[in-house]
């Protein structure tokens, strides 16, 4: 029998997992005086949100209101009333939109957070309420020289969505990469780029240049420390501990010897949902593929397990929502180890030049839609029972343009991808459909159809190129529709689209305090869950980018107020009480 004694910290606060949900509620706790843990699964920090866009949507942000962009108080519900229906009864909304721009001057003030705004970015429907922007801030672009020995500590951009490493920024730094061919200042801002993620490399080992969700992390870890958070990266939580009725603290998997943790104040969860656990993507995912057919491009890491956490203390799991994941469409990219990676499609379906056909050879969206639109629609024509599949179809001008998925547009060469099969080619439509298994006269058919009306800078079938958002998402430089180009240069190209996601919506029930609530509805003393632990308090629905984010670190921040004994906005004490 092992006599060594287990080994054991105490803290105030114990914070499982080291997405920006977890970071927020870490530093906001720390600020004010706490002594706080940051447990993680995997050996890097960073989570989902380090793979991501970065992006936050927080209606009324400081940096659109100094920009001369305000809204009424009641805008921005306006907007989520039309989307969510009555799901936007939720009374965990009024605190977001109270608390959302409170948490972006907060960060600001108050930490290495910087932010830049996305006051052009459009909300993803042109419902009543809806902007054209105004309501997204991200992180600024960060210099990883900062973190000091911890950069090694920060997980990576997702490999296949970079340069050899380099994340590239939406918005004009990905601006830049794209007019390279035409524009030689843009040339001379991508081949400085390159130059110095390639440095970076050579003397460190990877690209200090941090942008979008890595510039976010690493910002968040930069205050961590500053504040005096302790960080244990390999470190899965197994169980939680009681004290009484409370919880107070976990039992953490750490290389050598188990780890306890007591926490006094209480345990936030913010594991980053259940995008890699089959039985729960059976259970509430079913129509997106579930745990066979899902190919989620979260980190695999992101099994279920503060949910599981959460509900071994009573915790109750929201299963009703309009859409249990963020829906994104993904291509599996093959690797030389045998293993499969995930590509989200989020840029290139918008770009003129291309389109997404069924199995059948015909489209069924408007491509230049949201990433969760296009695969809902996906979802909606492919018959009971089949895995919803379609195929991403583009002429040579637009794949040398934009690229397609992993294989990526000129200079880059195309043999990788085509020799791997990623990448299908034909020298004609007809010869690219046998190789999909389409019908050859169908694609045909469909793609002359597309073309004619692209010319124009219509599309009657699908109205791409209508709503603000499709024309962001296009070129700004084509005319007359940012969005629309025919397909008539060869050779055709296509790429497999299978069902995925972003992450998951379908987390632990929680009140304004972000307390987990058991069956009946009452708070578990001592256990709080933020990001996509917590169930979303869009009700499942997307209405636009930065829902996640957004919601996240404004409830991290709340969870980190409500432990230190903090006010909080739009909850007076007599509410908290009675919570």
């Amino acid at each position: 029998m092992d006599s060594q004694p287990l080994r054991q910290i105490e803290c105030d606060v114990l914070v499982i997992g080291s997405g920006a949900a977890g970071l927020a509620a870490a530093v906001t706790a720390a600020h004010f005086g706490l002594k706080v843990v940051v447990a993680e699964k995997a050996p890097v920090f960073g989570g989902t949100s380090a793979w991501s866009g970065g992006w936050l949507w927080i209606p009324r942000n400081p940096l659109a209101v100094e920009a001369g962009i305000e809204e009424p108080p009641e805008g921005p519900m306006r907007y989520l009333r039309s989307e969510l229906g009555n799901r936007a009864g939720d009374p965990r909304i009024p605190v977001f939109l109270a608390n959302g721009p409170e948490m972006v001057s907060f960060f600001r003030a108050h930490t290495a957070v910087r932010w830049i705004d996305g006051n052009r970015i459009p909300d993803f429907h042109e419902t009543p309420g809806a902007l054209k922007g105004g309501r997204s801030v991200s992180a600024a672009p960060y210099d990883g020289r900062e973190l000091e020995g911890w950069i090694a500590k920060l997980r990576p951009p997702l490999d296949v969505v970079t340069l050899w490493g380099m994340g590239i920024a939406s918005g004009t730094d990905m601006a830049h990469f794209f007019r390279a061919r035409r524009n030689p200042r843009s040339a001379l801002y991508a081949a400085g780029r390159i130059a110095r993620h390639l440095r970076d490399r050579l003397l460190h080992g990877r690209g200090l240049q941090l942008v979008n969700g890595n510039a976010l992390i690493g910002r968040l870890l930069r205050s961590a420390l500053d504040k005096g958070v302790t960080l244990i990266d390999s470190a899965p939580a197994t169980a939680l501990l009681r004290e009484g009725a409370r919880v107070a603290g976990a039992r953490l998997a750490t290389p050598g010897r188990p780890l306890v943790v007591k926490a006094s104040r209480g345990v936030v969860l913010a594991t980053g949902g259940f995008p890699h656990d089959p039985e729960r993507l059976d259970a509430l995912a079913a129509q997106a593929g579930g745990g066979a057919e899902h190919h989620s491009a979260a980190p695999r890491e992101n099994t279920g397990d503060g949910i599981r956490l959460g509900e071994t203390e009573g915790g109750a799991v929201a299963r009703d929502l309009a859409s249990s994941v963020a829906l994104a469409p993904v291509s599996l990219v093959p690797r030389p180890d045998g293993t499969v990676a995930n590509f989200p499609h989020l840029v290139e379906r918008a770009k003129p030049g291309i389109i997404a056909v069924t199995p059948q050879g015909r489209r069924f969206v408007s491509e230049a839609d949201s990433y969760h639109d296009f695969m809902q629609a996906l979802i909606a024509v492919t018959p009971a029972g089949e895995t919803p599949t379609c195929w991403l179809v583009a002429d040579h001008r637009a794949q040398r343009s934009w690229g397609l998925g992993w294989s990526k547009p000129f200079p880059f060469p195309l043999g990788p991808a085509i020799r791997c099969g990623y990448l299908r080619r034909g020298r004609t439509l007809e010869e690219l459909a046998r190789q999909c298994g389409l019908p050859p006269d169908t694609l045909a058919e469909t793609v002359a159809r597309f073309n004619t009306f692209a010319k124009r800078g219509e599309d009657p079938d699908f109205h791409r190129g209508e709503s603000a958002y499709n024309r962001v998402q296009g070129d700004a430089d084509h005319r007359p529709n940012p969005s629309l180009a025919p397909l008539d240069r060869p050779p055709f190209y296509a790429v497999k689209i299978v069902p995925g996601s972003l992450g998951t919506f379908a987390g632990l029930k929680t009140d304004p305090l972000t307390r987990v609530l058991d069956a009946r509805g009452r708070p578990i003393p001592g256990l709080h869950a933020v990001g996509n632990d917590m169930a979303s308090i869009m009700g499942g629905n997307y209405p636009s980018g930065g829902i996640t984010l957004g919601p996240g670190m404004t409830f991290g921040y709340v969870a980190g107020r409500v432990l230190a004994g903090q006010p909080v906005a739009g909850i007076t004490a007599d509410k908290e009480e009675a919570a």
